[in-house]
């Protein structure tokens, strides 16, 4: 599989190209991002001599460039779902000076086109929901859902970013259907709400249409169990999770 390099000049201070990871060294770079993104340890730190195979066989991992330098990248492997071949998209990084920067959501349309070219139509991963900005780029400019949420998935970990736990959202990316539009909020009865020192305070609610409301950062400490128990009784009462707002 081979995507032609995407240049994309004015989206950030300089212009960024995204294009397929090819070569063993590049792959090494990879592994070093892993470790200056997440701080994980070399044990954790998925390897050059996997990603190389993993190529082979319909992996898609492209990167991010920025003046000949990697400064993101996108990896994602093939597998078998209720019979469906899909992409699970397992890693997605950014360098720090460049995130908030559009570069993810680059990396992400790269990917989407990779995908097509296989013949899947079908992306999924998994994010925390307790990050905002994540919940931001996979809801509102990508257009996923998801319908499954998954306690402490990847137990405990070396890195910095799972100290608040691994509780995760698995979300579907449907690649041959139109992101929805984001609704207005309206009357919607929430689950949880943000009280007035940023508290979450816990609501008795059952509509069609339910809200699990978080501050902008909120503390994993109080948040965590309460929007777990949200998530996961809204879910199996059939609920999907749809927006962000």
């Amino acid at each position: 599989m081979h995507s032609s390099p995407m240049s994309y000049p004015g989206t950030t201070p300089k212009t960024i190209v995204i294009r397929d990871i090819e070569t063993v060294d590049e792959m090494h770079q990879v592994e070093q991002l892993q470790r200056e993104i997440w701080g994980t340890s070399d044990l954790e730190v998925v390897p050059a001599l996997l990603l190389r195979p993993q190529k082979e066989v319909g992996a898609t991992l492209m990167g991010a460039f920025a003046e000949g330098r990697m400064i993101g990248f996108v990896f994602g492997f093939p597998g078998i779902l209720n019979g469906e071949t899909i992409i699970h998209s397992d890693m997605l990084g950014v360098s720090s000076e460049y995130r908030s920067q559009n570069v993810g959501y680059l990396l992400k349309l790269a990917q989407r086109e990779a995908a097509l070219a296989l013949g899947v139509k079908r992306i999924t991963w998994t994010f925390d929901p307790l990050q905002s900005r994540n919940a931001h780029l996979n809801f509102n400019k990508l257009g996923v859902i998801a319908d499954r949420y998954l306690i402490n998935y990847y137990g405990e970990t070396s890195s910095f970013l799972h100290q608040s736990g691994t509780d995760r959202l698995w979300v579907t990316w449907l690649l041959d259907r139109e992101p929805a539009k984001t609704q207005e909020l309206s009357n919607v009865p929430a689950l949880i709400s943000v009280g007035e020192n940023g508290e979450p305070v816990v609501h008795q609610a059952d509509d069609d249409e339910l809200l699990i409301e978080i501050p902008g950062e909120p503390n994993p400490e109080l948040w965590r169990e309460p929007t777990r128990t949200a998530f996961t009784s809204a879910l199996s009462a059939g609920h999907i999770v749809s927006g962000f707002y």
